[in-house]
């Protein structure tokens, strides 16, 4: 039989997760800080967005709750200390942040609606739902390891809403874009950050080279032979079986 040696998680991964939330904190108290503070001053380059922004209050209030809620629960439901004491409050947590990723989306593609910018906020949101929708049943079937992907999936389209408005202080960026090239972009962010969330999950997978090692007494090539049989298909097996009896 062939044996297979696993990475143990340690204190470079603790490490990093660390960075990574240090980082997100910093980049999303800077987009606060420059795309929304701004707002309440009339920052000259802000103008008409701040008109916009009051027009569409009615939608925009229950779309920004729901999206800060769900930016400010990714920390601590992605803790596994915060996790294992407090199961209840995490499961509680969880159902919220489902209720504001459906609310959220859905105001969301409803503030876009009759702009250019339609198709990307769409794209958007029900990636949202479907990540989302996707780790519930997976918490539901008892799939945890899957559920924790599915929700990594989930908060990195939740946090789109951050990565997207970091260009927003670069005036090429805010003047040139038009309304067509920023739904591109709302897309091309959208799908970076599950790309670059897969990556992060299976990144132990792609650097590491799987060890095998024989049984003591087998040759490589019986070894090789052993592991190829192994994996044979069980009606193989079973077909093999009947034929020597």
């Amino acid at each position: 039989m062939a044996s297979f040696t696993l990475p143990t998680p340690g204190a470079s991964r603790f490490r990093f997760k660390a960075v990574l939330w240090i980082f997100l904190g910093v980049t999303t108290l800077f987009v606060f800080i420059t795309s929304e503070v701004l707002l309440l001053t009339d920052y000259p380059m802000y103008h008409a967005y701040r008109l916009q922004v009051i027009a569409d209050r009615g939608l925009l209030i229950p779309h920004s709750l729901c999206g800060t809620f769900a930016l400010l629960a990714g920390p601590l439901q992605f803790s596994s200390r915060f996790r294992h004491r407090h199961l209840k409050l995490h499961r509680l947590v969880g159902r919220i942040y489902f209720i504001c990723v459906i609310i959220g989306a859905f105001t969301g593609i409803a503030l876009a609606t009759g702009r250019p910018g339609l198709p990307g906020t769409a794209m958007q949101g029900a990636t949202w739902i479907v990540c989302t929708t996707a780790a519930l049943i997976a918490v539901r079937n008892g799939q945890f390891a899957v559920h924790r992907q599915w929700m990594a999936r989930s908060y990195a389209v939740t946090f789109v809403f951050v990565s997207s408005r970091v260009l927003n202080l670069v005036p090429a960026y805010w003047s040139h874009l038009g309304d067509v090239l920023s739904a591109v972009g709302v897309i091309a962010f959208t799908l970076a950050s599950i790309v670059a969330v897969d990556l992060g999950l299976n990144w132990n997978e792609l650097t590491t080279r799987r060890s095998l090692t024989v049984e003591d007494g087998l040759s490589p090539e019986a070894g090789s032979l052993q592991i190829r049989a192994d994996y044979r298909p069980v009606a193989t097996q079973l077909s093999t079986d009947l034929h020597h009896r």
